[in-house]
């Protein structure tokens, strides 16, 4: 029985946001092709009628997952720019360690990427550029003549490893976990040559603090 075209697009779309999950919670060798049809309400054949291999849809689940971080990125703006400061505190959270399915998935997958063939592996870097060119922006704003290409790639490299190792180390030490995502946005204020931020108010989450001016 012949589907729709509106039919066959909603199944893609599920899909690949089913993947997109999955891949960010358990990595992308760690889940296949009848547990991703499966969470997206479908059969194993309906994925094969839209992806050729789980790779293509593995691609297609990054793009996607990177989209959304680039909407959260820009969810916030000042003079239509992003607001970079309420991103970090959106980023940098002990909240996020535990949020895999919807949270950035360069830092879910920035370990396995490398695994992977060469058309994911560009669109990791595409993506890395995305959030990078933002950073040299605001960096080239604050200090003019600095390197900004040099320190958002520094800034955004720190956000991506800042989150894989306190999620590392959260369950088995989150002293360390916490003391990572600290340590790591006094580092990004710095590189951004903004002001420092003064320390959380106790009872606040780990990471946050007032977006660099």
């Amino acid at each position: 029985m012949r589907i729709s075209k509106e039919k066959a697009a909603e199944n893609r779309a599920a899909l690949i946001r089913a993947a997109s999950k999955l891949f960010r919670e358990r990595g992308i060798d760690g889940v296949g092709v009848a547990e991703i049809s499966k969470e997206a309400g479908l059969t194993h054949g309906a994925l094969y009628a839209h992806f050729r291999s789980k790779e293509e849809l593995a691609l297609e689940a990054l793009s996607y997952g990177l989209d959304q971080s680039a909407s959260r990125m820009y969810s916030s703006t000042i003079n239509g720019m992003p607001d970079l400061g309420s991103y970090l505190d959106d980023y940098l959270t002990a909240d996020a360690l535990h949020d895999y399915a919807s949270r950035c998935p360069m830092s879910a997958s920035a370990s396995e990427i490398g695994r992977q063939d060469k058309a994911i592996s560009a669109r990791f870097a595409e993506g890395y550029m995305v959030m990078v060119r933002a950073f040299e922006r605001q960096i080239a704003d604050n200090e003019p003549g600095s390197d900004a290409l040099a320190r958002a790639m520094v800034v955004v490299a720190t956000m991506i490893g800042s989150i894989a190792v306190a999620r590392g180390a959260a369950k088995g030490n989150p002293q360390v976990a916490e003391q990572v995502l600290k340590a790591a946005r006094t580092m990004i204020d710095e590189l951004m040559l903004a002001q420092p931020h003064p320390p959380a108010a106790p009872g606040h989450e780990a990471g946050r603090a007032p977006r660099p001016s």
